[in-house]
């Protein structure tokens, strides 16, 4: 973190959230709250909810939530250094220097002036398209069904059949060979100079998600190998960490990201309205870029090329951004080969329906899987089957298990009890085979998660009263502390919540939010502060229900201690803890009065 907490603090506290939030969409007061439709889920019945007390927002229908910083971050799609700039900047409050040592200071000099020279680059490239030197490279693309404002958008442009011109360009503005040559666009030869690493080709920039160009793509004119070429990787390029078209297709609102193979496919797919569409940079997928996508969704729809090489691209690409924790759909675009060929022949319209009707990523693997059996033959079958349900062992919620067990048995017509058996069967093997090597790695359904659902309701149910009512610590006070709450995050903030009540004599709930940084833990802490009981309640329910939950957490809290007194043979702790057990059961009358 750059700036202090004090700093943050402020900045967050000088930017009311029903201000800010209601910038961006209608909110409605709706008693305690304001409540408007969710910019981050499609929904017709308002359950986003913005508190201007707890100054913090929360959906109840999607789960997103947090503070002003979290909202402007996500709709944004800034970091949280970007958002509290802008949030700093709309409060009119003045951001300090950040003193940087000396090799950070030249990196940072370094980087800039890579971005600088590329912004040249680019420019020029985009010149030398719009000139009569140009006009092959500009015919390729218009032939290629691109217009002027598409071409323009993605600052398409040429390298011409001089292999020394950029370099020349470059060296009039006043850039050294040193410099030129760490930029990833001139190669310096001692022999012949400085030359060219494009020349003769269309050129595509690759931009960051805040659209400044980091690298070049460029497409070799007529003959020529390679076909696609690079840019090197750079200070400010890593072609593994970066996807083409995110810094369109981030702001696109959309609830899924299209994943294409080439360059031609996102600009192609952005021309015909799909402007949700992306691509890996002349590489395989990675858990990088995994991870990236995860930042501004969780389903993906990969429309690679239907050849054989598509296809293993896809089979590759599936288990890396299904282990990131995204759903993945797979589109069928046979008989074309790839979605710029399939829209040129058939249009928008029929492309949304392939979208529509894109297939589980599982069903996919199965599919291709199955082609390398003979189904006809009851050896090759059986195999075939013993395949397919090592697949089906890999969802870890038995539910989602038994329904594709279910979809498979009805799809390929074989007996659905027989192929649960099989996949039990070999299920039970993995977990004897990772139990021996003391990593288990497979939920069979049959275990409880810690904290069980009830635990987590009554937990939040806590907290949520904690911040909204502070004269119950002085009634909890030696009953209930954070060590009650189950471990991780409950712990974490129950340890917050109380730490801040005891210096301040009050709770914050966007400041403790803004004590974390990830996205997704700004959102679960907004929802541990944002339970509710069904239902109206007067005020002698509600301390009944309170009361029902402050010893139900001090009861398995209890229950947590002896059981590890027992494992560690504690005698001591285990008699403390039943002496404990008798007394909470006198202390009722401490929510009677």
């Amino acid at each position: 973190m750059f700036y202090s907490e004090e700093l943050i603090e402020e900045i967050r506290s000088r930017n009311d959230i029903v201000n800010v939030i209601g910038s961006y969409i209608r909110l409605q007061k709706k008693g305690s709250n304001h409540m408007g439709l969710c910019p981050f889920h499609n929904e017709k019945t308002p359950s986003f909810a913005v508190s201007s007390t707890k100054q913090m927002y929360h959906c109840f229908g999607c789960g997103e939530g947090g503070n002003v910083l979290t909202f402007v971050m996500e709709y944004e799609n800034y970091s949280f250094i970007e958002a509290l700039k802008f949030l700093a900047e709309r409060a009119g409050i003045k951001l300090p220097e950040q003193e940087y040592s000396e090799e950070a200071k030249k990196q940072s000099d370094l980087k800039g002036r890579v971005l600088e020279v590329n912004k040249q680059a680019a420019k020029y490239f985009y010149y030398q398209l719009t000139s009569p030197r140009g006009k092959q490279a500009y015919e390729y693309l218009v032939d290629r069904g691109l217009t002027d404002d598409t071409i323009k958008q993605f600052g398409l442009g040429y390298s011409n059949k001089y292999s020394d011109d950029l370099y020349k360009y470059l060296k009039g503005l006043g850039y050294d060979d040193a410099f030129l040559k760490s930029s990833g666009l001139i190669t310096i030869d001692e022999q012949k100079g400085g030359h060219d690493k494009f020349w003769n080709r269309v050129m595509f920039p690759i931009m960051d998600i805040n659209h400044r160009v980091i690298a070049f793509g460029g497409r070799v004119m007529g003959e020529g190998e390679p076909k696609y070429l690079n840019s090197p990787e750079t200070i400010i390029f890593e072609k593994s960490r970066n996807l083409y078209g995110l810094n369109f297709a981030r702001a696109s609102r959309k609830s899924q990201l299209l994943i294409c193979e080439g360059y031609m496919d996102v600009i192609s797919l952005h021309q015909a309205g799909f402007i949700n569409a992306v691509a890996a940079l002349g590489t395989a997928f990675t858990t990088f870029h995994a991870s990236l996508l995860k930042r501004y969704t969780n389903e993906v729809i990969l429309t690679f090329d239907s050849d054989g090489a598509g296809i293993q691209a896809a089979i590759r690409a599936i288990p890396i951004l299904k282990e990131a924790g995204l759903s993945v759909k797979v589109i069928n675009m046979k008989p074309y080969k790839d979605p710029d060929e399939f829209i040129k022949a058939l249009g928008s319209e029929e492309y949304q329906k392939r979208i529509d009707e894109a297939k589980s990523s599982f069903f996919f693997e199965i599919d291709i899987l199955q082609t390398q059996f003979n189904l006809g033959d009851p050896e090759q079958k059986t195999k075939f089957f013993h395949e397919t349900a090592k697949k089906l062992i890999t969802f870890p919620e038995e539910l989602e298990r038994n329904f594709y067990t279910e979809a498979v048995a009805k799809n390929y017509q074989i007996d659905m009890e027989q192929l649960r058996k099989l996949v039990n069967k070999l299920g039970s093997q993995i977990v004897v085979g990772l139990n021996e090597h003391k990593e288990p790695r497979m939920d069979t359904g049959k275990g409880k998660r810690l904290p069980e659902d009830g635990m987590a309701k009554s937990q939040k149910l806590m907290l949520t009263w904690l911040i909204e009512d502070d004269t119950l610590f002085e009634k909890i006070r030696g009953l209930l502390s954070p060590e009650d709450f189950a471990e991780g995050i409950y712990y974490n903030v129950a340890t917050m919540v109380y730490d801040q009540y005891e210096k301040e004599h009050k709770v914050n709930p966007a400041k403790i939010i803004s004590c974390f940084e990830n996205k997704e833990e700004q959102s679960e802490v907004a929802g541990l502060f944002s339970a509710e009981i069904r239902g109206n309640m007067d005020e002698a329910g509600r301390q009944k229900a309170i009361t029902d939950t402050v010893f139900k957490l001090k009861e398995c809290s209890l229950d947590r201690q002896s059981q590890k007194a027992i494992e560690n043979n504690d005698t001591d702790s285990l008699m403390r803890i039943i002496i404990e057990k008798k007394e909470l059961k006198n202390k009722s009358y401490l929510f009677t009065n």
